[in-house]
């Protein structure tokens, strides 16, 4: 049994796992959270003692950390520990934690595909890029590598698993649906690390259709969909992490992402994108300064974290599987819906930031007791989702289905 966890990371998400592994201490051991800015750690770890989140006494420490510097990471593993690492840090963090992870033999998690500054919308499958050329490296050695162990990517993963599992004989079609209906009461802001954020919705739209990948632009397509809870929300196709790992592992199924945007959203990314302000080139100023727009645009808005005491109403994020059941066509929606409010008051954060660290956690604890502790490297949608799912369902985050126009829990 794995126990001792290292948190990368200090926003919004970071907040979330910080707390849930408080609560779970009893499972996952000793707790370490690094960032570069060791004040935000300690902030963090203040709140967790201010909800008398730890389910049991115990250790949690905060350390300053450049996750970029291998060798720090490595020497910080070492001299804690820590047998699991979650990094929840910026996504331009993974190769370098997931390198020190493999260098002292702990395993690793994150909850986001590999970026690089310098890039925007990598050639497809993402993962192969950068993640998945470990692989070989991480069975060799041992290591656990869970990928993706968000919501989406992650718990969407799970579900698209589940459905091929126990609902559906062949899978045909994957549509992942991510709407947030609530409201922050800002002019504009992002969910995420607005740098990114952006990113996502800059390049191109990749999604997998008819056994090749089909190129579209942001915005270019639109669906309206009808929810529980939420109800009739507008979702456009976006490219995401999960179409890169969901291709390859799902037998030749469509697997496209739609997220909801409001118009007002979209009035305001266009007109930044249009006069250049996300790109991620720099650029100099008429004084000789040289900025990157991007960053500038992340620097003017407001910090994700800080949107979470107003944030008001709900999300409803899941997956409409389609395929055939006993010769027969048939489809299941399996879904989560949560509560801006709600995560506000346990954790301290708002939905969509409960929504990614939750899993995270989930996923640590099943590396934790041996369930996920698969010695190499894997995306979830490769793990057993059932007692993920079951985990996730008693630390905060439950599982319904929708089938044959009725709806019941799952796992809650």
């Amino acid at each position: 049994m794995k126990k001792n966890v290292l948190i990368i990371g200090a926003g919004g998400v970071a907040q979330v796992v910080a707390h849930k592994c408080a609560q779970n201490n009893d499972v996952l051991g000793d707790l370490h959270i690094a960032s570069r800015t060791k004040s935000k750690c300690d902030a963090i770890i203040e709140s967790v003692h201010e909800k008398k989140a730890l389910k049991q006494p115990g250790v949690f420490e905060a350390h300053a950390l450049d996750a970029l510097d291998i060798e720090a990471t490595k020497a910080l593993i070492e001299k804690t520990g820590v047998q699991i690492v979650i990094n929840v840090g910026t996504a331009f963090l993974n190769m370098s934690v997931l390198r020190a992870c493999m260098d002292t033999g702990v395993a690793y998690i994150d909850t986001a595909i590999h970026e690089e500054p310098g890039k925007i919308c990598e050639t497809p499958p993402w993962y192969a890029n950068y993640e998945w050329k470990h692989a070989d490296e991480c069975k060799e050695k041992g290591i656990t590598a869970i990928l993706g162990a968000g919501f989406d990517p992650g718990v969407v993963n799970a579900y698209a698993r589940l459905a091929k599992d126990e609902y559906l004989d062949k899978v045909t079609e994957i549509d992942i649906v991510d709407i947030n209906a609530g409201s922050h009461g800002k002019y504009f802001a992002t969910n995420f690390d607005p740098e990114i954020n952006f990113r996502e919705f800059t390049g191109v739209v990749y999604s997998w259709q008819k056994g090749q990948w089909q190129t579209n632009q942001m915005f270019e397509i639109g669906k309206e969909y009808d929810l529980p809870v939420v109800g009739k929300r507008k979702a456009y196709l976006c490219g995401h992490d999960e179409v890169h790992s969901l291709a390859k592992n799902m037998e030749g199924a469509d697997v496209r992402f739609w997220m909801g945007f409001g118009d007002h959203y979209i009035n305001v990314f266009t007109v930044l994108k249009n006069i250049g302000l996300l790109s991620e080139k720099p650029v100099k100023t008429a004084e000789g300064l040289e900025v990157v727009p991007l960053k500038v645009v992340k620097a003017c808005l407001p910090d994700p974290a800080s949107l979470a005491p107003n944030y008001e109403g709900k999300t409803c994020i899941g997956d409409f599987v389609k395929g055939i059941k006993d010769g027969k066509e048939h489809e299941v929606f399996i879904y989560n819906v949560a509560d801006h409010k709600e995560a506000y008051e346990e954790v301290g954060s708002q939905g969509i930031s409960y929504t990614a660290g939750v899993p995270a956690v989930a996923a640590a604890m099943m590396v934790a007791n041996g369930e996920w502790d698969v010695k190499q490297m894997a995306n979830v949608e490769e793990l057993p989702p059932k007692p993920f799912l079951e985990t996730l369902g008693r630390i905060g985050l439950s599982t319904w289905i929708r089938e044959n126009g009725q709806e019941r829990a799952l796992f809650a």
